[in-house]
């Protein structure tokens, strides 16, 4: 079973700036996709963006050019460096990734990034 421990939300100004991380544990096999979702309240969750093993990225329009995600595949870890924050921004950030072999997603329980005018 695998687990993830997701960090870095917080309260910030518009503008400003915030990293979340989430490390995933417990798998027996390599960790293939690992992404991040956002969900507003009364809205439906949607991808930020995703990376694959080999680094291969994709984002939401919405964020191309502000956000940037990376990931250390010999920790586990995949981070999300937002820059330039904006109000429309604030969201539970959930981490999501796909373990190798069995195909199997995983999600963090999310961390809250609210975002001030």
């Amino acid at each position: 079973q695998v687990q993830l421990v997701e960090s870095g939300g917080g309260l910030v100004q518009a503008g400003g700036s915030l990293r979340l991380s989430c490390t995933a544990s417990g798998s027996n096999f390599p960790i293939t996709y690992m992404g991040w979702y956002r969900q507003a309240p009364g809205k439906q969750r949607e991808l930020v963006a995703g990376i694959t093993r080999g680094g291969s990225t994709n984002y939401a329009d919405s964020v191309k050019g502000r956000f940037t995600i990376s990931r250390d595949n010999a920790k586990n870890t995949v981070y999300l460096q937002m820059n330039s924050l904006k109000p429309e921004d604030t969201a539970a950030y959930l981490c999501n990734v796909r373990e190798g072999l069995t195909g199997m997603d995983y999600w963090g329980k999310g961390t809250l990034v609210t975002v001030s005018s």
